[in-house]
């Protein structure tokens, strides 16, 4: 699979963030594509290198399992980059998506930063915002799921608390979740089994982070 976007995604996408600030487009990757990447999560999981996740910044920063129960691993860490053809494949897809979105809306998107996730069953993440002032970096979330065969049942919905109501995105494989880091706040629901993601952030450059 190359990284190509036909227009039509694109445009969904943007028009998405243009107008009620996000989209959902079922379908992103591939379902060949999207075992293996779980099949590597799960792996990397299995190994222990997937850890709990924190929360806050600075000397706030900490693990919270009553906010945010997920475990992660950064794909920018030593020995954890997008090494393997499924992980490229996946990367060079966002960055057609990035490229996309900058010249469709103008959006300045300068790299995307990523992590696996994987919430075992039960956890969840509380309320929250993508974007906050040390965090000023982060414009547009995008979160792609890898849960094969999920179904409504199954739970572990994305919440989006959008101006005009609340939007539950099934995490079913396949499915990517776009949303403005700054405007939109979000929660992830308990599921009944594990809840495995590739999940990222479009990110600015801003004065501080010039290099």
């Amino acid at each position: 699979m190359n990284g190509a976007l036909d227009p039509a995604t694109l445009t969904a996408i943007a028009d998405g963030l243009a107008g009620p600030g996000w989209a959902v487009v079922p379908g992103f990757l591939p379902s060949p594509l999207v075992q293996v990447l779980a099949a590597e999560l799960q792996a990397r999981d299995a190994a222990g290198d997937l850890r709990p996740a924190a929360v806050g910044a600075g000397d706030r920063r900490a693990i919270r399992t009553d906010v945010r129960g997920d475990r992660i691993q950064w794909l920018t860490e030593a020995g954890s980059g997008a090494g393997s053809e499924a992980e490229r494949a996946v990367l060079a897809r966002l960055e057609a998506l990035r490229l996309g979105l900058n010249g469709a809306l103008q959006l300045g998107l300068f790299e995307l930063e990523c992590h696996y996730a994987c919430y075992s069953p039960g956890a969840t993440y509380a309320r929250h915002l993508d974007r906050s002032p040390a965090g000023a970096e982060r414009v547009v979330s995008v979160v792609q799921y890898l849960n094969a065969d999920w179904s409504a049942s199954d739970g572990g919905e994305l919440r989006i608390h959008a101006d005009a109501g609340d939007v539950d995105v099934v995490p079913l494989g396949g499915t990517l979740a776009v949303f403005l880091s700054e405007r939109l706040e979000h929660e992830v629901r308990p599921a009944r089994r594990a809840r495995l993601s590739l999940t990222g952030w479009f990110r600015r450059r801003t004065p501080g982070s010039w290099k």
